[in-house]
This record gives C-alpha cells, structure tokens and sequence, in this order.
C-alpha cells in the first residue's frame, strides 16, 4: 500500500485450486484469509467481505506485478490507498537506502524486549506496551493498549530504524521509529489514509505497570448490579436482558463491532464458549456498534460478522461505533472506552464483572493468560 507514511508492505500468497482461487494476507505468523478471489486473466479482485473491504488490481504489462487500489467504506466514508504487488519473496521492507531514508549514526543493535511506549495525536496521549522480538533485521511483535492491541505487526530493525506493518483487509497499520541517542525511539504511526500520531518508547521493566486494569476501567451507575437493555436482532424482533431464555443463566453481554480487530480476535473463543457451556447454563449476547446508524447496512454486516465466526448467539443492533453515543444507549454503564467490552452476569441477574477491550493472538502470551482468566471467570459463575 502507499499510506501517507510511505511504504506499506504485507506478504501476499495466491493459490489456484479445484474450485477457483484462495488468497491470504500475510503478517509474519498470521494469515488472514480473503473471503473471496477472482481473477479473469488480467484483472485480480480479493475481497473482505466483513470488513465491506477489497483489493482490485490488474497487470501492468509485466506478468510480475499488479496495481491497482484498496478501499473499505470506513465512518467517515470510502477509505483507499493505492496497491501495488511484485512477485516474489522479498523483504517485508526495503533497505533504508533504497527507500530514501537516513541511517541513524552509532544505533543499537537490537529492539528486541519490553518497551514503555506514549502515543499522542490531537486528542491527547495514550500509553502502551511495545514487545518486540528481533533476529537478524527481521521484527515481529505488537502495542499492548489500555483498550487492545495493533496485532501481529512484522518489519525490519536495520540501520537506527525500525519499520512495522499489518494489513488484515480492514485495518493497514504503519509504524516507523528513529533509534535515539540514549536508546529511546521516537516515531510515527499511520493508520489506513487518514489517521496520523507521534510515538516515544524507552526500554524498562517499569513497562509492566504502565497499563491500567482492563477489569477496573467501566463500573455501574447503579447500586444493584443491573443491567438493562432492549435492542433489536437481526430480523428486527426486540430482545431484552429480562426475556425468559436469560433467566436463571449466566450471561456474557458482549459489546462489539463487526469493524473491531480485537473484536474479531475475540469473536470465535465466544461462540466456543457459548456452544460449550450452553447446556451448563450460560447465554451469550451480542451488541454490535457499527459505522452506520442504518439498519439495514449495520445487518448485514453483522451477519457476516457471525456468519465468518460460526455465531449461533443472539446478536443485536444496539447503535453506532462512537462510545460517547454507546454509553448514553446502556445508562447503567459509567461509560463504554473500548471494542469488545465483555459484561459478566450472575444467575440473579447482577453484574459481576466487566472486562475493556481484548488482548488477542499477537500479543502471545498476554493473550493465553486472558483466555484462562475469562473462561474461568465463567465456570466459577456456573459453579
């Protein structure tokens, strides 16, 4: 892609099988699928379809190389960045010097570690966790948020620079850092073609705390533990948290958006967990919280959102993505700050937890210990 930062590279693999062809994004240990891939002899589409989002590209004379533009409808309209690919498996970045870019004299070797990092952009500032791994140039790793993470980031540290990318079909993510001279790094960060922050790292264990507690961010504006809700489902029918099926069950409220990374990371262990436990006594609902406040348009997206994932809980249309404008839709909330929150309910229909946002897959095992953590909070619940 060519972001506003330059350079935007992921891996792409295109296969030809029986029944036509398959094609992943790739982001060092992960491989997104595309939902579907066309491709005439010429003209190449790769399309996410839950994330209303495509690649349409063409040869340009040469066998060896497509252009052509990405573009996904986002809140604020038609996002795209111009696409190019050449075939072939080269370095995810280019040497410094044959992008343009200055070496940074007397670098460290190495970013590998455990990084205190600051994001800062024209709404304020932000903390996180950098975890990078390093062999030879080549960087994996990710940014743990107060609310997610960036994903599986993957890139190059050579030369005082490092370079990060991740393109998911929904979400293309570009960061770069200069390497300072008492070892800090100062960079950018460029999100799809309109969103830009700073970001400052230091290296130290002081990392570990920089983060708040994903269980103590959003609390009840009432003194008895309840949560009410009425939203629609997917064919319009209303559904409140007081209908009989959630009665006597443990019910996991789920607040989403089928737009969500970290939501789609999170989506497939709650539709695990429901199918699992169900007989047991637990409900699963979902609230989704999309882009558009048309009806018909947030459905549809919905459906491909749980028909990708295997959902066969209740999802509801509950409003749009902004949280401002989700809180004021559940009052007995003190506030909504993160895409998923996940509201425990008891059996008595109190609220026993609520958790912000999700640490997913890329952030290794970060992401085991919260998977642990939440399904035991369910089993002591249906103990």
């Amino acid at each position: 892609m060519s972001s506003p930062g330059g350079e935007l590279p992921f891996g792409l693999r295109i296969e030809r099988q029986r029944d036509g062809f398959r094609g992943v994004a790739l982001n060092g240990e992960e491989e997104v699928p595309f939902s579907d891939v066309t491709f005439d002899g010429r003209k190449l589409r790769l399309v996410f379809a839950w994330y209303d989002s495509r690649i349409e590209a063409e040869f340009d004379g040469s066998a060896d190389r497509l252009t052509g533009l990405w573009s996904k409808t986002a809140a604020d309209g038609i996002s795209s960045l111009p696409f190019a690919a050449t075939r072939g498996n080269a370095p995810r970045f280019r040497p410094p010097a044959e992008a343009g870019l200055e070496p940074v004299a007397d670098a460290p070797a190495s970013v590998d570690g455990v990084w205190e990092v600051v994001f800062d952009d024209e709404d304020g500032s932000e903390p996180a966790r950098g975890e990078f791994r390093q062999e030879g140039a080549r960087v994996t790793g990710t940014f743990l948020t107060p609310t997610g993470d960036y994903r599986f980031l993957a890139g190059s540290f050579e030369e005082g620079l490092l370079r990060l990318s991740t393109f998911d079909g929904g979400h293309a993510f570009l960061f770069h850092a200069r390497a300072r001279a008492d070892g800090s790094l100062d960079g950018d960060f460029w999100s799809r073609d309109s969103y830009h922050a700073t970001w400052t790292a230091t290296r130290g264990d002081a990392a570990a705390d920089i983060l708040p507690d994903a269980w103590e961010l959003v609390g009840l504006t009432n003194e008895e533990g309840r949560l009410e809700f009425t939203f629609p489902d997917l064919d319009g029918v209303p559904v409140s948290l007081s209908d009989e099926r959630f009665r006597g069950r443990v019910v996991l409220v789920n607040l989403f958006g089928s737009w969500c990374p970290n939501c789609n990371d999170e989506a497939p262990l709650l539709a695990e967990w429901a199918r699992t436990y169900r007989d047991l006594g637990l409900e699963v609902v979902g609230l989704a919280y999309e882009y558009s406040d048309d009806f018909e348009r947030s459905r549809d997206m919905v459906r491909r959102f749980g028909g990708r994932h295997r959902i066969d809980y209740p999802l509801l249309i509950a409003g749009i993505s902004d949280k401002a404008a989700a809180a004021e839709t559940l009052p007995d909330l003190t506030s909504v700050v993160a895409y998923p929150t996940t509201i425990f309910i008891d059996r008595a229909g109190r609220v026993r937890a609520i958790h912000s946002g999700f640490e997913g897959p890329g952030t290794g095992e970060h992401h085991e210990r919260l998977v642990a953590e939440l399904v035991s909070r369910i089993e002591q619940l249906l103990a």
